[in-house]
């Protein structure tokens, strides 16, 4: 779990309830890239393990610059 300060530009972030559980929209956003490019790799390449190294690379990635970027949280 991690927790965020009140005074940080992440609780501010737009948020999604999911089952009771507010999710920054950044998350999903970043979950539904790795999941598009994932299946754009793997129906491209061809190669499981192309598809899921760049997806999770590009989920990460977008994960990271909203994190520390508060003007790409929307």
């Amino acid at each position: 779990m991690t927790a965020v300060h009140p005074d940080s530009p992440l609780a501010e972030a737009p948020t999604v309830a999911l089952a009771g559980v507010p999710w920054p929209l950044f998350k999903l956003e970043a979950l539904a890239l790795g999941l598009v490019a994932l299946l754009v790799l793997l129906l491209v390449t061809g190669s499981p393990a192309v598809a899921v190294l760049g997806g999770a690379g590009l989920a990460a990635a977008r994960w990271a610059l909203a994190a520390v970027s508060p003007r790409l949280q929307r």
